[in-house]
């Protein structure tokens, strides 16, 4: 099949959509089909086996100065002047404008796909795409979700408005999944999430579960790992992801285990709730941030660390939890979400929102180094039994098939 695969941001480290276009790109290759991605900045990095089609945006949120992206000529580029305004006023356009985008370049260049795969864009250019070409669209979780817990963690109606602006694409987003054809959600709680956010049609959801990379993300020794190192994967500023409730957790877990340390994969915070959290508890020398590195640097974070903790509020899905899981790093983990799913039994399960539960989980596995050994060694084969890239593209092959067949009898 010749296959296009859309998506606005593809970068494989600025979080899991990234990573989901990298391998299921590269999966349904090396299944031999002509695979290309079609992605707006930052562009991904794929396997050479799968062509990169680049559809430029302004680029907007990779630039210092936004005032100088702007010119008279703008005026005479409708969709660029909304895009810039629409940043300026504190939005995110980029789902809107990318998908007129790419329906401009479907439109020129039909014959060159016989599918279309869409990343959760959930643009309004969407159902006049699956009127062209057979069309299936991932929705990994949705959106309304990490609006409204972002509201819910809001301390003053500044944030709470600058929090409706980013998400000002919701309403497009609502008013389309109900009209798509073909939705593939990566975990039945998505699914179940999707149809209740979104009002879809559940027998339009077929669920697909995402692989993980586990040659890549393998175990080393455990003679690597540092003492009481801990890792997790989540953005300081995203309130979704929990971070706050682990930072609370680390003084009680520092009491008993002095040589405690933290390392964060995710963006250091920026005057917020977590900044001034870490401050007030002194913790600045006990936490590391890491963000923007390569795969191979993340898996040596893992290798390095004595334990993994997920303290995430919901996942559509839980690559951060999957990977550590792959490298034998023994997990605590909550089930928000997908990643109940991910996680199974392999993992020390603690509830969301409680520091406490943290803070015991911590403490009772670094107690008790057999315990750690034999979720390691559950994680890693529950990795290996179930998430393995090929098992999805295979899914994905016959997903693809029958929407085809569906569009010639609609169609035709």
């Amino acid at each position: 099949m010749r296959i296009g695969i859309i998506s606005y941001r593809s970068h494989p480290y600025s979080g899991g959509q990234g990573i989901y276009i990298k391998h299921l790109s590269k999966a349904l290759s090396d299944r031999g089909h002509q695979v290309s991605v079609l992605s707006g900045p930052p562009y991904p990095e794929l396997d050479e086996s799968v062509e990169l089609i680049k559809i430029p945006s302004l680029g907007l949120f990779e630039t210092q100065n936004r005032m100088s992206s702007f010119g008279l000529n703008l005026l005479f580029r409708p969709l660029d002047l909304y895009e810039w305004l629409t940043v300026m006023t504190g939005g995110f356009p980029e789902p809107y404008t990318f998908g007129k985008r790419v329906l401009n370049y479907i439109k020129h260049n039909k014959s060159d796909f016989e599918i279309i795969l869409d990343n959760q864009s959930l643009s309004g250019s969407l159902l006049r795409i699956q009127e062209i070409l057979p069309l299936v669209v991932t929705i990994h979780h949705p959106i309304t979700k990490d609006h409204k817990l972002e509201m819910q963690n809001a301390t003053n109606w500044k944030e709470k408005l600058s929090s409706k602006r980013w998400h000002n694409f919701l309403p497009m987003q609502k008013r389309v999944a109900p009209k798509l054809k073909k939705i593939i959600c990566v975990s039945k709680p998505s699914k179940k999430d999707v149809v209740e956010e979104f009002h879809v049609d559940p027998n339009r959801i077929e669920v697909i579960l995402n692989g993980i990379d586990i040659n890549t993300f393998s175990p080393c020794s455990f003679d690597k790992r540092e003492e009481n190192k801990i890792i997790t994967t989540a953005s300081a500023d995203i309130p979704l992801k929990g971070l706050k409730y682990l930072v609370k957790a680390l003084p009680k877990i520092l009491h008993s285990f002095p040589k405690t340390t933290l390392t964060v994969i995710g963006k250091s915070p920026n005057n917020s709730e977590v900044s001034k959290l870490i401050e007030e508890l002194n913790l600045i020398n006990v936490i590391t941030f890491r963000s923007g590195i390569s795969e191979k640097e993340i898996v040596d974070l893992y290798h390095s660390s004595e334990l993994a903790v997920i303290p995430s509020l919901y996942e559509g899905f839980g690559f951060g939890a999957g990977e550590a899981m792959a490298c034998g790093v023994p997990l605590i983990s909550t089930h928000s979400g997908g990643l109940e799913e991910v996680v199974g039994d392999a993992a020390l399960k603690i509830m969301p929102s409680s520091a406490e539960e943290i803070e015991k989980a911590v403490i009772k596995l670094f107690n008790n180094p057999e315990d750690m050994r034999k979720l390691s060694i559950k994680g890693r084969q529950r990795m290996e039994e179930i998430f393995d890239w090929k098992i999805a593209a295979s899914s994905y092959e016959s997903s693809f098939k029958a929407v085809i067949e569906s569009f010639i009898n609609e169609y035709n």
